[in-house]
């Protein structure tokens, strides 16, 4: 089998990435040295802001108040459908014990991260939906304390629509700090927060890279890169809804690929010849990132049938994955890597990024082949606990003496040898690793 490609990239979602690194490193190493001062000057430069870090409940009451009703009300929809759904990821979640042997009794228990630092976008749009997904998820998993950092604007502060979704969500405080310093305020516990231990939320390149450098001191959702969506779409498809759907992701940046996998040449150039027209009655700014995106990043894919489209998009493995085609059930049980899976015309990618319960922080860059998206499991951890009887523990004792020997960890080896001699004296144990 062959993919004819009737359009191919010019570039990949890394071409034009800037080498951030060093002056993300930078950032981070003066803030940490320089505590809440170095922070303030950082984003005195880059947010050019001068108000109230830590945004104060008569600023979210201020905040709330400039939110239209009808607003609050598609606010309030999103935020009750991301909590159910959360609530019941958390559902699945129990604690267990196991009688690994008889009196040796083995456990799992769930523990909620105590510190969630999430970080909502507020530069080129203001990512209402983003403090929905974050900071809901977060409070239902049973975190102590969640940040809600978002970047202000000069002389306005945070969004308003922000500050109330992150306060309707559950967030103890909301941050008005952006970039890397307000990931940095997050993590080094500034300006008299408690440290994160894990920070999620998706941002702009230097976002995404202080939170690279910073994982393993703090736990991350991902290692993010420019949004990607794949439509699969047969001949029963409707062309405009399959460009519709390409055009509503192309818009979110310059270098975010949206990818159209077909079996059906006259859909695929179909859609192809209405794409332009759309992006064209966008708004400019979304124009100007959908133009870019489709001419640079795009492609458009012929295949001979339904088994290689799948194929072919699981070798891209999808941030976002819509299938527009006959036999839903047979692609729900046949594709493997996604972030999100969107089944059928009546649902879309947009649906999933605002309010239909999913979330949308999700795997990008072909990261899905190993990970999935947010959710109520990433801020938990799942730790496990054991307990035995002196009888109990007699079995794996003995084993443990002689793997470890075995192995050359002759103190290993010894910690089971003293509970041996003390929990059975005149017993005679044959312990050495040769048998």
């Amino acid at each position: 089998m062959a993919r004819d490609y009737l359009k191919t990239a010019l570039k990949t979602a890394t071409s034009d990435a800037a080498d951030v690194r060093e002056t993300v490193q930078t950032i981070l190493d003066e803030i940490e040295k320089g505590g809440d001062k170095a922070a303030l000057d950082y984003a005195a430069k880059f947010d050019k802001y001068d108000g109230n870090v830590i945004v104060t409940a008569e600023e979210i009451e201020a905040a709330k108040a400039l939110v239209p009703d009808r607003l609050k009300d598609d606010i309030k929809f999103a935020h009750d459908n991301v909590r159910r759904f959360a609530e019941t990821q958390k559902s699945t979640l129990s604690d267990v014990e196991l009688e690994v042997s008889p009196g040796l009794i083995a456990g799992q228990k769930a523990i909620p991260i105590n510190g969630a630092g999430c970080y909502v976008p507020g530069g080129r749009y203001s990512h209402i939906a983003s403090a929905i997904m974050t900071v809901t998820t977060a409070k239902v998993a049973g975190c102590n304390h969640i940040v809600a950092c978002s970047p202000p604007r000069p002389d306005v502060g945070i969004a308003p629509a922000i500050i109330y979704a992150a306060d309707l969500c559950g967030a103890d405080t909301i941050l008005a700090m952006g970039g890397v310093q307000g990931v940095a305020a997050m993590t080094f516990g500034l300006f008299g927060l408690p440290k994160a231990n894990i920070l999620v939320g998706p941002g702009n390149q230097f976002v995404a890279e202080a939170k690279r450098i910073l994982f393993g001191r703090v736990g991350i959702d991902m290692f993010a890169g420019p949004t990607d969506s794949l439509i699969l779409a047969d001949k029963t498809a409707d062309p405009m809804i399959v460009a519709a759907d390409l055009v509503g992701q192309a818009e979110h940046g310059y270098n975010s690929p949206v990818w159209l996998v077909t079996d059906h040449r006259p859909l695929a150039e179909e859609v192809m010849r209405l794409v332009p027209g759309l992006i064209d009655d966008l708004p400019e700014v979304n124009c100007d990132n959908a133009t870019a995106a489709w001419r640079d990043y795009a492609e458009v894919i012929v295949c001979d049938d339904r088994e290689e489209m799948a194929a072919t998009s699981d070798e891209y493995a999808p941030e976002h994955l819509t299938v527009q085609a006959e036999d839903l059930d047979w692609w729900l049980g046949r594709l493997q890597c996604y972030g999100s899976l969107f089944l059928g015309e009546e649902t879309t990618v947009a649906f999933g990024d605002k309010a239909s319960g999913t979330n949308h922080v999700l795997p990008t860059s072909g990261a899905a082949s190993y990970t999935g998206g947010l959710s109520v499991h990433k801020f938990m951890k799942i730790v496990t606990w054991q307990r035995a009887t002196r009888e109990g523990s007699r079995p794996i004792a003995e084993a443990t003496a002689r793997i470890s020997r075995l192995e050359g960890m002759e103190g290993h080896a010894r910690t089971a040898d003293v509970r041996l001699a003390k929990y059975f004296p005149g017993v005679n144990f044959d312990l050495s690793a040769k048998g």
